[in-house]
């Protein structure tokens, strides 16, 4: 199947309707199956982002609107629309927007998902007896083990179960 281009956003329609307080990501890219991340984050007037590093992805940034200053602990880079910066990763960096504020574009390889892994299982105790034989609520088909007992189907491949 072939991806289809599209207008996802009119980032001066977002900045436009921005409140006076609204800081942070005010748009991001949240499209499925994608391999960027993109983030639309707005600074008000002389607010910060303390001193901080990434270490795993570099970020491009693109100044859309108002000004500031990058901080990369040696240099100061002076940020005004349009102005493009390459943050390596592993740089530390600090951002400080300037009297106007500052509306940036960042840009980065998309990070790999967060995934919940379940409780490691319980120990078995050597007291106590067997666990129960589990073996009529696995299909035969398919090899899944049935949530319940009453299940008619099986919620795997769909075949109906032996005995239901």
């Amino acid at each position: 199947m072939t991806a289809t281009p599209r207008v996802l956003a009119v980032l001066d329609d977002v900045l436009a309707s921005l409140a006076p307080g609204d800081r942070g990501a005010v748009w991001h890219l949240a499209e499925t199956r994608r391999e960027l991340d993109a983030n639309l984050v707005h600074l008000p007037a002389e607010a910060e982002v303390a001193e901080h590093q990434e270490d795993t992805l570099d970020v491009l940034v693109v100044v859309l609107a108002g000004s500031g200053r990058l901080t990369t602990g040696r240099d100061t880079l002076h940020l005004t629309p349009t102005t493009v910066t390459w943050l390596p990763r592993t740089s530390r960096r600090a951002l400080a927007a300037g009297p106007e504020g500052l509306s940036y574009l960042t840009v980065h390889r998309r990070r790999p998902g967060l995934s919940v892994t379940p409780p490691p299982a319980p120990a078995i105790l050597a007291e106590g007896g067997e666990a129960p034989c589990m073996l009529d609520r696995v299909c035969p088909s398919c090899g899944r083990v049935a949530e319940g007992v009453a299940t008619a189907f099986c919620a795997g491949c769909g075949e109906r179960r032996t005995g239901r």
